[in-house]
């Protein structure tokens, strides 16, 4: 293992566990191995749940808002 490698394994152990769980997946995709499917947070989740419904009702942004919000962020 390189002495870059070590260090950010390293660092990684002091973040919380979803965020270990995030870099292993980077990690192990890099290295072509399989990945170990996603698991979204419980926040995550009633936000999809959110989004989901959303959809369902036909609730998406109109072209105009699209629009203010790529100039709001200069794209």
């Amino acid at each position: 293992m390189t002495d870059l490698l070590d260090k950010a394994v390293t660092t990684a152990r002091s973040l919380c566990p979803d965020m270990q769980d995030e870099i292993a997946r980077m990690v192990l995709a890099f290295a072509g191995e399989d990945l170990v499917p996603y698991r979204p947070t419980a926040e995550e989740a009633a936000e999809l749940d959110l989004s989901m419904a959303a959809a369902a009702r036909g609730d998406f942004a109109t072209d105009e808002e699209m629009a203010a919000m790529w100039a709001q962020h200069g794209l």
